[in-house]
C-alpha cells in the first residue's frame, strides 16, 4: 500500500521557518503578555500567548493559510474543502476570500452560531457553509466524500505537515520574545496539530522546556492513543469544548506528540468554564472553552511551576455570548456551588415554608423550583436547584434535609436523571 503524505513525512524547523515567512502576508504577530493576576496566583511568571487576538480570533489561520498558499494553480482552481468545529473553518474562509478561491466548509450542526456567522463573514461569497452531523468527525466524513466526488482539495485541520508547520510558528514567536527560555509551556490538544507544531520548534531550540499538552476530560483522544500505543477513535465524546472535541487525533500529530510532549493532562469541562469566567472577570480576556484549557491546567501543576517561567497558549476566543449561562451553570456545578434535587414535598399548607425556614441555610439560595407533578393531593415531587455560597455548605444542607425526613434524590449524583431534567 502506498504511504500517505502524513505517514512518510514529519515536520522540521525549516518547515516552520518557511511557514513564518508565508504567514507574514496575513496574520498578526500576537502579543506574549505576562499576566500579573495569574503570576501572583501561582507564584511564577505566567505569560499568555494571545492567539485570541489573531485576525480570525484563533491560531487556525496559521495552518490553513500556510497549506492553501502552497497549493498548485490546478488545485486552487478545483476549489478546496474543509471540515471544522469552527476555528479552522474561519481560517480557511479567510484564506479563500484573500486568495479569491472557492471553498466548501463542513461544520457540525452543533457548532455555536457565533462561529458559523464568523465563517460566513470571513469567507463571503467565496465559501459555502454546510452544517452536518453532531461532531467534527461527522462533518469530516461528509467533506471527504465531496472531495472524492468533485475532485476538490481537502484542507485537513490538523493531520497535515503544512498545517502543523503553520501552527509551529506560534512556538517560534514565543521563543523569540522571551528573555529566558520557558520552563513550562501548556498547549491545548484537539486533533493535535497545535501541540505538534509548537513542540517541534520549542524542543529544538530549548530541549529543557517542559511541553504539556492539555485535553478536555470528555474528549481525551491523545491520552487514549498514548496509552494504547496507536491512534484510536473514541466511541463517545463530550462536545462542549467544541474547539477540542475530536474523537480521533491525527496520525502525524500523534507521532510527533508521543516523542516531544513531556506530559498530557485532562481538564474537566466544568473547570474550563470556571477558567473562562475568571479570565473574563479578572483579566478582561474573552476565551472559548478550548482556549481556556491551557490556563485551567495550571492548577494541576501547582508547586511544580512555582518560581518558574510558564507560557500558556490561548488558542482562541470565539465564544458565543449565548453560551455564557451554560458556562456559568457548568462552573457552579463543578465548583460544588450548585446542586439539584428531586424533592417529594408533602402537599399541605406550609410545607414549602418549612423547607425555606428549616432546611435552607443562611447563605443558600433557591435558583430553580418547579413542580413536576401537581394532581396528587398527598404529595408531589419538585425539581429544586440550590445555589450555595461555599462548597462546604453542602454537607449541612443534606443533613438538615435528612433530619427533616424529606424524600429526595440528588440529581448531581445521578447523571441519567440530571441530563434528562436539567
Amino acid at each position: 500500500m502506498k504511504e500517505t503524505q502524513t505517514q512518510k513525512k514529519t515536520v522540521g524547523m525549516e518547515d516552520i521557518v518557511r511557514a513564518h515567512h508565508v504567514l507574514r502576508e496575513v496574520i498578526i504577530r500576537t502579543p506574549l503578555q505576562r499576566d500579573a493576576v495569574l503570576s501572583a496566583k501561582y507564584g511564577c511568571n505566567v505569560y499568555l500567548k494571545r492567539e485570541d487576538l489573531q485576525v480570525v480570533r484563533s491560531f487556525k489561520i496559521r495552518g490553513a493559510y500556510n497549506m492553501i498558499r502552497s497549493l498548485t494553480d490546478s488545485e486552487l482552481t478545483a476549489g478546496i474543502v474543509c471540515a471544522s468545529a469552527g476555528n479552522h473553518a474561519q481560517g480557511v474562509a479567510f484564506s479563500c476570500k484573500v486568495l479569491n478561491i472557492r471553498g466548501k466548509i463542513f461544520m457540525p450542526s452543533t457548532t455555536p452560531n457565533q462561529k458559523v456567522k464568523q465563517v460566513k463573514r470571513f469567507g463571503g461569497s467565496s465559501v459555502e457553509v454546510i452544517l452536518t452531523g453532531d461532531t467534527f468527525d461527522d462533518a469530516y466524513a461528509e467533506a471527504i466524500k465531496i472531495c472524492k466526488e468533485q475532485g476538490m482539495t481537502f484542507i485537513h485541520p490538523f493531520d497535515e505537515p503544512r498545517i502543523v508547520a503553520g501552527s509551529g510558528t506560534i512556538g517560534m514567536e514565543v521563543m523569540e520574545e522571551l528573555d529566558v527560555p520557558a520552563d513550562y509551556m501548556f498547549v491545548t490538544i484537539g486533533g493535535g496539530g497545535l501541540a505538534a507544531g509548537v513542540s517541534t520548534y520549542v524542543k529544538t531550540v530549548s530541549p529543557m522546556t517542559q511541553m504539556i499538552g492539555v485535553e478536555p476530560l470528555g474528549a481525551a483522544s491523545m491520552i487514549e492513543a498514548k496509552e494504547r500505543g496507536e491512534v484510536v477513535t473514541l466511541n463517545e465524546i463530550d462536545k462542549f469544548v467544541d474547539g477540542a472535541a475530536v474523537k480521533r487525533v491525527g496520525q502525524l500529530p500523534y507521532e510527533i506528540c508521543k516523542e516531544l510532549l513531556d506530559d498530557i493532562v485532562m481538564v474537566p469541562e466544568g473547570k474550563a468554564c470556571t477558567t473562562i469566567l475568571e479570565l473574563y472577570n479578572e483579566n478582561a480576556i474573552v476565551v472559548e472553552p478550548a482556549g481556556a484549557l491551557s490556563v485551567a491546567a495550571l492548577d494541576l501543576y501547582g508547586d511544580k511551576i512555582r518560581g518558574k517561567n510558564v507560557v500558556c497558549v490561548i488558542s482562541g476566543g470565539n465564544n458565543d455570548i449565548d453560551r455564557m449561562q451554560e458556562i456559568k451553570e457548568r462552573s457552579l456545578i463543578y465548583e460544588g456551588l450548585k446542586h439539584y434535587f428531586m424533592i417529594n414535598f408533602p402537599q399541605r399548607a406550609g410545607a414549602l415554608r418549612e423547607f425555606l425556614e428549616e432546611v435552607l441555610g443562611p447563605n443558600d439560595d433557591i435558583a430553580r423550583f418547579e413542580y413536576t407533578k401537581k394532581h396528587n393531593k398527598e404529595d408531589g415531587p419538585a425539581l429544586v436547584g440550590i445555589e450555595l455560597l461555599y462548597p462546604e455548605d453542602y454537607g449541612p444542607l443534606v443533613e438538615r434535609m435528612n433530619r427533616k425526613g424529606l424524600d429526595y434524590t440528588e440529581l448531581n449524583k445521578n447523571m441519567n436523571l440530571f441530563n434528562l431534567l436539567i
